[in-house]
């Protein structure tokens, strides 16, 4: 991805975390018609937290979210960050929670796929066909208040 688009992408996420938690939510809370949350994770060589938007779909008591970066070419920077970390921070409305995170291995990959993502989001096929890779699945376990 070139530096231009880099920024541009940067920029709206900023935008969209800010109003996000502006208004608890009640902006940004939805897109597609389907939830999101704020994700933050500290960077893996840095330990910088970083805040993003993801969709999620509540699963098992989990938030399972995915890695689509809308469609880029490229996983987000997140996943790896999460995968390094563990452990995030989420705002879901004006909630916010402490949550373990793990990356699904390749077998619930593929069964949180089927059975929660497509079955939810049958759009989120359009992006992995436009990524043009395999998109990264991770379940977010939320810590008892």
């Amino acid at each position: 991805m070139n530096t231009v688009m880099k920024r541009t992408m940067r920029a709206a996420n900023g935008m969209a975390v800010t109003l996000y938690r502006r208004t608890n939510g009640r902006i940004g809370g939805k897109a597609k018609g389907l939830p999101v949350l704020l994700l933050t994770v500290a960077g893996r060589r840095t330990g910088t937290p970083f805040t993003v938007p993801v969709v999620y779909f509540p699963h098992e008591g989990d938030y399972v979210v995915m890695g689509s970066a809308g469609g880029m070419k490229d996983d987000p920077q997140w996943i790896r960050n999460l995968k390094a970390a563990g452990q995030a921070h989420i705002q879901i409305g004006p909630e916010i929670y402490v949550a373990d995170g793990r990356v699904a291995d390749s077998t619930e990959r593929d069964e949180l796929w089927q059975s929660v993502v497509l079955a939810r989001a049958p759009l989120a096929a359009k992006y992995a066909e436009k990524s043009g890779r395999r998109i990264p699945i991770a379940r977010l376990t939320p810590s008892p208040r």
